[in-house]
């Protein structure tokens, strides 16, 4: 604390025989300071939030069924079907496979700069483009996407080929769950390959 020395010896005389007393200096002791800065300290980190992470929200849709009027039908000629897997495994194929007699052919790539899942997306957006110059789509008709992340596929799959879709600015596209069917698409074409 701020201390004073107010000791003056006797009385209060005035007078030209007084002597007049020397005034001390005010010292200010700095100790209750460090005292005081530490508490405030303790006392918020104890009552501070730490940063919570930052997560992406994804709005998926209502899982109730959806009357047939709603569902947006999407052409074959203009989907492109991608299937997440293990390793970071990507498999593709044209179209929406749905005649279980012809299984599609599909192709497995990576995220990677040359050949990879980025080259398949514009390859497809080109496709449908060139398709549209010529007359076969209507100019309204986009090229869309079905990503269907199988269930021992990665979270930062589904992140990175939801920012492929981001960066190649493919408007139209969809997760949805992967079917028993594209499943076995999967595990054909890895027996095939000899991946274990």
């Amino acid at each position: 604390m701020a201390e004073m020395d107010t000791s003056s010896g006797g009385g209060h005389k005035k007078g030209p025989g007084v002597k007049k007393s020397k005034k001390m200096s005010t010292r200010v002791d700095l100790t209750p300071m460090v005292d005081l800065g530490f508490l405030l300290i303790t006392f918020f980190i104890f009552t501070t939030t730490m940063a919570k992470p930052k997560t992406m929200e994804i709005n998926m849709p209502n899982t109730k069924q959806i009357e047939e009027k709603d569902q947006t039908k999407i052409k074959e000629s203009t989907a492109m079907t991608i299937l997440l897997s293990q390793d970071h495994r990507i498999y593709y194929y044209e179209g929406l496979a749905t005649d279980p007699t012809q299984p599609p052919e599909l192709k497995v790539t990576y995220f990677r700069e040359k050949d990879g899942i980025r080259d398949a997306i514009i390859s497809k957006i080109e496709k449908v483009k060139a398709l549209q110059a010529s007359g076969q789509l209507d100019a309204k008709d986009k090229a869309a996407f079905l990503i269907k992340p199988d269930t021992n596929s990665s979270y930062k799959d589904l992140v990175d080929i939801l920012d492929e879709m981001t960066i190649n600015d493919a408007r139209v596209f969809a997760i949805i769950d992967i079917t028993p069917v594209d499943q076995e698409f999967i595990a054909l074409t890895e027996k095939a390959s000899g991946v274990q």
